[in-house]
């Protein structure tokens, strides 16, 4: 019999979960000092690098302000695809709550957001439980917010904010899957699965095969006959494929971009040993490769409970039991954890789908509580079995000393509440229509008890996730001056201006304006990644961080016209400071789309980046010198063979200044001497360079990150030039090193190309124009890498996918036109339009089928005609 909520649980329930939940976290955020209630910042690793730069791009757009549209974003990336980035982190309803702020707020607006999220989620869950079984009001609302102050929240996904809306998607899931079972709401659900397949496909995947496995064990559990049991199963198939097909044109667009992005560095997945993943269970644990399994001992009582609830049929108590214990151990096996993450290894944490065992543990919970308060021998065993699960934890690092008083006291509270509640009486109303003192008491101490854990635990993710990775100051005095520095000096469609090479973010120009190289997203482009690694440039997260490239060459091929210089952050202190304040410099550089000459055709990139950037320049302008690398004793340095040959230098110790390694070479005077030393790790400087002479700042790690190429200054008039290196760790320096760029060859090649290339450059969101010299011959070139989706017509002829030089935009010219355009579409979005629009019409055809069976029966007017129909 399929069982509906009472009024109360239906009304109350949801808002005491929203209500405790915001009170807990907001809390935490107190206590552990942090923004917006502190001075710490909440912004950490993509939170600050990806998440608000792109909530900040939204805003932009939401006022008019982008360069680019929602198809196509100029800033990063000298040209990116947009759309796969706004499906991936900015297609979430609440996410356009960001136009209301002011833009120097998106710090406070995504916490709003998340906030927000958060109390959807408690209240979305505490509306789902008094579905599966009747139950008390109060009970849901407390399990609500359990499930919404999870591990899993409060460690990854409160800076991970588009995974909230899997954890709101949940429970809604399930609950449609619950009118699935019943006939009833068919194109609500269609909705609702639709809306939570487009606010995030990643984490509504996982939602949908856990929501799946709940609406399986119910059908098992409802005892329906086999027919009608496949019909239920067949009319949540029907809604699951009718809403994503109405998500497809995200869906797909979001596919294709992570086919064409950068293949990024994974490592393979391990299971994390039984302690640890025990020690997860427990209040204020925390590690980042690890399941966050945290629900509150009160929730987590509950379901240990549950197997020995004799009044709750042994059936139910068997399925949701073992239905748990499957599910967590799907996430210590390869396959299974493949299966959870659609079968794409995850760069980072590997437990992205704990959240589902928050879940079930938490509906677990409910159906041992909704059969009335477990006995004193249900607790008893409970009560031992989290004794076993705290001592085979505490073998684990991940438990700190502060874990114990707070489990103590929080399974004090949760068994004393549970006992209290559990008194005959304590649930019945006295005489005068209130509870009696007993379930008062009961309610208070387990209300209170869940509060202070999930604080506790909240504050305690916040302060050590400051400690385990890279964080990011809210908008302050730098990125201000920034912004008006990029805004004073922006030319754009004439030229680029790049934010600069010091960056604060991986995605400055999104934060600060401007159009660079700079842009970090998990659909950053292979042949954008391929193409400046080729040039030289330096990346983090695997490659899907890419960042600035302050070269004179590279300024020339891409158009940058003005460049920023900033000193190094203070907030990250990665660097000491040798300057201060917020500078331009500006160069002359040919339009965005130039000219090469016919026979002109590109080969393949070498080894040298020197080399690789006179290829697309197409002059000579480097002198590349021979090299001797001496340690600090006067030594020849060892060297290295593998994927890194070169020179191998050992880590300087802390404070000696006197033992620095040298490269010596020779050049012409008066040239520009760059260092290539992409797997150097510390800074490089010219030898009696004089003051103000550039310091190279090179960051490298054996896995995740390689070094950008650096200018360190000029040849000196011996022509003789001594590079002092101060490395922080061991590193390579690679043959070919050091290159000396000839400055008038520069200027020569610019005036040629400027000379032959557009006269006029028009950019309106994902188009380029360009009007030619006439008679032009030879291939253009579109400074914009060749990403997947460009199309090219030359005067009034079709357009056809545009051709690549050296990763960049080609078009063959012939002389005909002046006229050159080209026009980029996001790949996958006619393929998801159609599924869109396919589903649309089916949905559109069911619900007429269902009006017309309703109107020839009408003394059976249902909801359900849509599947009956199908």
């Amino acid at each position: 019999m399929l069982l509906r909520p009472r009024p109360g649980p239906r009304r109350s329930a949801p808002l005491l979960a929203a209500l405790l939940t915001v009170t807990a976290f907001c809390a935490s955020d107190v206590v552990a000092r942090s923004y917006p209630f502190g001075p710490r910042t909440r912004s950490v690793n993509d939170l600050g690098n990806q998440y608000l730069p792109f909530h900040t791009h939204l805003w932009d757009l939401l006022h008019g302000r982008a360069d680019g549209g929602v198809l196509f974003n100029w800033q990063s990336g000298y040209g990116a695809s947009f759309l796969p980035d706004l499906a991936t982190y900015v297609s979430s309803p609440f996410a356009l709550l960001v136009g209301v702020f002011p833009r120097d707020r998106i710090d406070l607006a995504v916490y709003v957001i998340t906030v927000l999220k958060l109390a959807c989620a408690a209240a979305a869950m505490a509306r789902l439980l008094p579905t599966l079984r009747p139950g008390r009001w109060w009970a849901a609302g407390l399990l609500g917010a359990s499930y919404a102050l999870c591990g899993w929240t409060v460690s990854s996904a409160t800076y991970n904010l588009m995974w909230l809306d899997g954890l709101i998607a949940l429970p809604l899931l399930c609950l449609v899957g619950g009118w699935a079972l019943a006939g009833r709401r068919p194109f609500l659900g269609v909705g609702i699965v639709a809306a939570a397949w487009t606010a995030n496909f990643y984490t509504a995947y996982m939602a949908t095969l856990a929501a799946g496995l709940v609406l399986l064990l119910r059908l098992w559990l409802s005892g329906l006959p086999r027919r009608q049991g496949l019909a239920a199963a067949g009319r949540a198939g029907l809604t699951a494929v009718l809403g994503m097909g109405l998500a497809a044109p995200l869906v797909t667009v979001v596919y294709f971009g992570s086919a064409h992005a950068s293949p990024g560095r994974f490592t393979g997945f391990t299971p994390v040993s039984t302690q640890d993943l025990l020690a997860r269970l427990l209040p204020t644990t925390y590690s980042f490769g690890s399941p966050a399994l945290f629900v509150g001992t009160t929730a987590l009582l509950l379901a240990l409970a549950l197997p020995f609830v004799r009044s709750a049929p042994a059936r139910e108590r068997a399925g949701w039991t073992l239905l748990v214990a499957v599910v967590t151990l799907s996430m210590q096996w390869g396959p299974t954890q493949l299966l959870w993450h659609a079968f794409a290894a995850p760069q980072g944490s590997s437990y992205r789908q704990t959240f589902v065992v928050c879940a079930l543990l938490v509906i677990a919970a409910w159906h041992a509580l909704s059969y009335g308060p477990p006995d004193r021998r249900a607790l008893a065993a409970a009560g031992g079995l989290l004794a076993l699960i705290a001592a085979v934890a505490s073998r684990s690092d991940l438990v700190r000393p502060l874990a114990w008083p707070v489990l103590l006291l929080a399974a004090a509270g949760a068994l004393g509440g549970l006992f209290l509640l559990g008194r005959k009486g304590a649930g019945r109303r006295s005489g005068t229509g209130r509870r009696s003192v007993p379930a008062v008491c009961a309610v208070v101490l387990l209300v209170g008890t869940q509060l202070v854990e999930a604080t506790a635990t909240a504050a305690v993710a916040t302060r050590l996730r400051l400690g385990h990775m890279d964080d990011y100051a809210p908008w302050g005095q730098r990125r201000q001056e920034q912004a008006e520095a990029v805004a004073e000096a922006d030319g754009w469609p004439r030229y680029r201006t790049d934010p600069g090479r010091e960056q604060t973010v991986g995605n400055d120009p999104l934060t600060v304006g401007g159009q660079g190289a700079q842009y970090y997203s998990s659909h950053t482009s292979d042949v954008l990644f391929r193409t400046l690694t080729a040039l030289g440039g330096g990346w983090t997260s695997g490659g899907r961080s890419l960042q600035s490239l302050d070269n004179a060459v590279t300024d020339v091929i891409f158009s940058v016209g003005a460049r920023v210089h900033s000193p190094p952050d203070p907030h990250q202190n990665w660097f000491p400071q040798d300057g201060s304040g917020v500078s331009v410099t500006r160069r002359e550089v040919p339009p965005l789309v130039t000219v090469r000459p016919t026979g002109a055709g590109p080969s393949a990139f070498g080894p040298s980046p020197y080399r690789n950037q006179e290829l697309l320049l197409g002059t000579r302008v480097y002198t590349v010198p021979r090299l001797t690398v001496r340690t600090g004793d006067g030594k020849a340095a060892g060297r290295t063979l593998g994927d890194r040959p070169g020179v191998r230098l050992g880590a300087l110790p802390a404070g000696n200044t006197a033992d620095r390694p040298t490269i010596t070479a020779r050049c012409a005077a008066g040239g520009e001497v760059y260092l290539w030393a992409p797997h150097f790790a510390g800074t490089a400087r010219l030898a009696d360079a004089p003051a103000g002479a550039p310091t190279g700042r090179f960051r490298s790690d054996p896995v995740s990150k390689i070094a950008a190429m650096q200018r360190l200054g000029t040849v000196p008039a011996s022509g003789l030039l001594r590079v002092e290196l101060s490395p922080k760790q061991p590193s390579t320096v690679p043959d070919g090193a050091v290159g000396c760029l000839d400055t008038a060859r520069l200027n020569t090649a610019v005036e040629r190309l400027t000379a032959t290339g557009a006269t006029r450059v028009s950019v309106s969101g994902g188009t380029i124009r360009a009007e030619l010299p006439e008679g032009t011959t030879g291939t253009a070139v579109v400074a914009a890498p060749r990403t997947a989706g460009w199309r090219c017509a030359t005067g009034d002829g079709s357009a056809v996918p545009a051709g690549e030089y050296h990763g960049l935009i080609a078009v063959p010219l012939d002389g005909s036109s002046t006229r050159l355009t080209c026009a980029f579409h996001p790949p996958g979005l006619r393929l998801g339009t159609v599924m869109g629009g396919m589903s649309l019409l089916a949905v559109g055809l069911l619900g007429v089928l269902s009006a017309v069976r309703r109107r020839r029966e009408p003394g059976r007017a249902t909801e359900d005609g849509l599947y009956k129909r199908a």
